[in-house]
């Protein structure tokens, strides 16, 4: 009896554990505002560049070098692609609606835009020292075998191991960019332009001409092209919630977490 009782009463049930929080994750400073305030601006007046310069390319899309140079010149460089302008030999049958007033009143806008934020960067990261601690690489990273590592860990794809870093060949290519093409950008903007022209003839003779600089600018723009996919690839690669995060909030989680 006394087991068939004991068998009824109801089971004592252990005491429940309080469910384990997951500790927040820590996060440490990463990009100062304007770094941020000028990387959006730029990102916004790059892709209006990108839109119009297009557009501008399609009038034309046949590219020369030296000083002059139209449908009676051999083109250094020619688009397969149909033209807006029924002058311009492509080959096609057929033009493509002509959208060059818009895009030439836009190319200069962003243009400037772009201009003033870039050298408000600049100036604060020489006078910060943004430069030489977030993007100047280390004397020892700059070895052949060091690189070579870096090449191949991005080859194979590996996420990056450092949350709050940049490796030398990132930071090699941050420091070409902002200090070489988007300043040769400008430049070659700024030397097809007749009034630059006229008032600076020795930077744009230089660049080989007028034609030339049209020609440089093309190429530059390609480059930058590649190099955003580039960055786009290796943001989601390094985890893209967490870099956004630091892009906006201007703060980075070290733990990696929320990649």
């Amino acid at each position: 009896m006394s087991t068939l009782a004991s068998a009824q009463e109801p089971l004592e049930m252990p005491a429940s554990s309080p469910t384990p929080t997951l500790p927040a994750p820590r996060l440490a400073p990463r990009h100062s505002l304007l770094v941020r305030f000028s990387h959006w601006i730029t990102t916004l007046a790059f892709f209006a560049l990108l839109l119009s310069g297009a557009e501008l390319v399609v009038s034309h899309p046949r590219f020369y070098w030296g000083e002059t140079g139209n449908v009676l010149t051999e083109p250094w460089i020619k688009l397969p692609i149909p033209s807006s302008r029924n002058l311009v030999p492509t080959g096609y049958g057929y033009v493509l609606p002509d959208q060059n007033g818009w895009s030439r009143s836009l190319h200069f806008q962003p243009a400037w835009l772009l201009g003033i934020t870039g050298m408000l960067y600049v100036i604060s990261g020489l006078a910060t020292g943004h430069f030489r601690k977030s993007l100047f690489p280390a004397k020892s990273h700059l070895s052949f075998p060091h690189l070579a590592n870096v090449v191949v860990h991005h080859l194979r794809f590996q996420r990056p191991t450092e949350a709050a870093s940049y490796n030398a060949l990132q930071r090699l290519t941050y420091l070409a960019v902002i200090f070489v093409l988007f300043p040769l950008m400008i430049w070659t903007g700024l030397a097809m332009s007749p009034a630059f022209d006229a008032a600076i003839p020795a930077t744009v003779n230089l660049l080989g001409g007028r034609q030339s600089a049209r020609t440089i600018h093309f190429l530059i723009s390609i480059a930058l092209v590649l190099f955003v996919l580039l960055h786009v690839g290796l943001v989601w690669l390094a985890g893209f919630k967490n870099r956004m995060r630091a892009m906006i909030t201007g703060r980075t989680d070290l733990h990696g977490e929320g990649k």
